[in-house]
This record gives C-alpha cells, sequence and structure tokens, in this order.
C-alpha cells in the first residue's frame, strides 16, 4: 500500500516566502514489514549481490567477543509480534516470556573467532528507477547498497558506527549469492534490520533552521515564540480544558520530515552544525541517505501517512528495527562531483 504524507499543517512558505530560495525535494522511503525480492529496493532484505564477489567484512580490532545471535533476535521479534496481535490476551504469556529471556540473552565468543573478519550487515538497497532523490551513481551505476558493521566501537572516540556503501550495475549482476555470511553475534538487536519493502514518497522540504540566513532564522525563532506563548495563554484561560494544543515548529513539522530518507537537507539537532566537505576535492558534501530509529515520534507526529492514522502506532514507527546510537539517526554525506569519492556521516 503506497503511504502519503498528510499536508502540512500550514504553507511555511507563506508566512517566509524567503523560504521558496531553499526549497528541496526528500524521498521518504516508508519501510514496512514485507517480504522483498534480490530485485527490490529494501531494507533489510535479500540483496542483488554478485555469487562470486567477496561480502563486504569489518576487520578493526574492536571489542566483539560477546553478543546476541541474529537467528534469536529474528525469532524474539517474531514471538513478541504474535503474542501482541492475539485478540483475546494479548501479550506474552509465561512460557512465552521464558523463550524470549533465553532468546535475549548475550553469547560469548572464542578468542579466536572475536579477531577473524566480521562479516557485515546488509542494511538496504536502493534501485534510482525507485527513488527520485537517489543521484547517478558511478559509471551508471543503477543500484546503491548500504552495509554497517554490527558492532559500534569504530574510529578515534571508539564509539562510532561504520558504514560501507557500494554501487554497482545491476544489469551485470549474474548468478546471485543466495545464502550471505552473517556475523555469529551483533552488539545490540537495533543494529540488526528486519526485512521491509519501501513505499517511496517524494515531498518538500527545507534546510535545518541554524543553516538559514541568521535574518531569516531569527524571525522562524520569533514566531515559534509567539506561538507558544499565545497556545499557553489560551489553555491557562478559565474556559480552557486544560489541554494544551501544541503549535506547529519549524523543526519537527515543516522542514525536515522523520525517518529512512534519500536526499534533502540533513538535521543537526543533536549537535550544531558542521562543515561535512569531501575530504578529496573539498567540494561541500550533499545528504545521501537518512537511516533514522523511528519513522516519527512525539516531535513529528504530523509526518505519520495517513494510511497508517488508524493503526497500532508503536509497531508501524519501528518497522525496520534497527536503532542508531541511543535513538537518533545516521545522516550519510556523498560528493556531488563524483560518487566515488569517500562518504561522510553525522549521528543525531
Amino acid at each position: 500500500m503506497q503511504r502519503t504524507t498528510p499536508p502540512r499543517p500550514l504553507d511555511v512558505e507563506a508566512l517566509f516566502p524567503q523560504l521558496a530560495a531553499y526549497r528541496g525535494t526528500t524521498t521518504r522511503l516508508h519501510p514496512r514489514p514485507g517480504r522483498p525480492g534480490a530485485t527490490a529496493s529494501s531494507v533489510g532484505g535479500p540483496l542483488l549481490w554478485p555469487a562470486d564477489e567477496p561480502w563486504p567484512a569489518c576487520r578493526e580490532n574492536h571489542d566483539r567477543v560477546r553478543g546476541r545471535r541474529p537467528a534469536d533476535i529474528h525469532r524474539r521479534r517474531q514471538v513478541l509480534a504474535a503474542a501482541w496481535a492475539r485478540e483475546h490476551a494479548p501479550g506474552p504469556t509465561e512460557e512465552e516470556r521464558e523463550l524470549l529471556d533465553e532468546l535475549h540473552r548475550e553469547h560469548r565468543l572464542s578468542e579466536a573467532a572475536a579477531t577473524d573478519p566480521l562479516p557485515m550487515i546488509g542494511l538496504a538497497q536502493l534501485y534510482r528507477r525507485d527513488v527520485p532523490d537517489l543521484p547517478a551513481g558511478p559509471d551508471d551505476c543503477d543500484l546503491l547498497q548500504v552495509f554497517w558493521c554490527p558492532f559500534g566501537a569504530h574510529g578515534a572516540s571508539g564509539h562510532g558506527l561504520e558504514p560501507h556503501l557500494r554501487w554497482r550495475r545491476s544489469w551485470e549482476v549474474g548468478r546471485v549469492l543466495t545464502a550471505p555470511p552473517q556475523p555469529p553475534v551483533v552488539e545490540s538487536d537495533g543494529f540488526l534490520p528486519e526485512p521491509c519493502a519501501l513505499y517511496p514518497e517524494q515531498v518538500v522540504t527545507y534546510p535545518f533552521a541554524g543553516l538559514l540566513p541568521e535574518e531569516l532564522c531569527a524571525r522562524i525563532d520569533a514566531w515559534e515564540d509567539a506561538l507558544e506563548a499565545e497556545a499557553e495563554r489560551t489553555a491557562a484561560q478559565p474556559a480552557g480544558d486544560g489541554n494544551r494544543a501544541e503549535p506547529p515548529r519549524y523543526q519537527y513539522d515543516l522542514s525536515i520530515p522523520p525517518g529512512w530518507r534519500v536526499g534533502g537537507f540533513a538535521s543537526w539537532h543533536a549537535t550544531d552544525p558542521y562543515p561535512m566537505d569531501c575530504l578529496t576535492c573539498g567540494a561541500p558534501l550533499h545528504l545521501l541517505l537518512t537511516i533514522d530509529s523511528s519513522e516519527w515520534d512525539g516531535g513529528s507526529r504530523s509526518w505519520r501517512p495517513l494510511q497508517d492514522q488508524e493503526r497500532s502506532a508503536h509497531h508501524l514507527a519501528t518497522p525496520t528495527e534497527v536503532v542508531v546510537g541511543r535513538w537518533g539517526e545516521l545522516n550519510v554525506f556523498a560528493c556531488p562531483r563524483d560518487p566515488e569519492h569517500p562518504h561522510r556521516w553525522s549521528i543525531q
């Protein structure tokens, strides 16, 4: 079923005509649980990977001697989903709770296995034919495949993620790898995606407020402050019911949608914006892909698709089961001059 983003609460360009010069588009991927094939765009689905090509592996020497087994994670999710889907007495039974506890326990690797190359997890694959805002790959490549290491101890901080992107020409793939290698354990459940079909939808988007001209950003801030003050006065009036209606906000309702998306503008809500320039040629990088822990949350419910308005919010808001950091998003940036130049990323 196609997903449709509701109209925005108001016309932000009518309030701030200067924003028209900064208008862009982004493609919301709208992942939903499914059984995609290798020839489909997906999150967590099978990849169109050549049988004779080595699978990406992480060779960093980080701490990965213990973790949870991928098969146990998938099985635990299935048990929980079935338990809560029951019409009568929803929720896990005592027997199911015991099984869930068993499936959730950590397993320790041998010291030898802990130093072997670690197969990366296939997060997603995106075909240009499906995703309007996916840029052209190098040498006519039409398929972008995204991986990451199932452990987070990377980089100078020892806490970074390790994404890996691969472009390819789909029509050149012959025999497809049907049983890719899997890591014996992963650091946490959030590194392992559930198979999801995609329902791409292109929507209008605007830059993060802190990256707009200072004068325009100040006017947006003043407008939001005035709406907030009016909402507080209305809630405090004797005739009011005490429930305050949340006014629309530029950051959460009018500019950057939540969820998995391609292109558009990155959010910098967790850190101050910092330059994202190509380490090879110095060009300012463009946002390529956002991997989000949630399709919407308390601050961005206005983006919830029309087709999902009457359905269980929690299950639909986290369809991929992927969790970035403490419940954030991973923004991957690419060079607009040469897509083969190294990517950069930020966690928000």
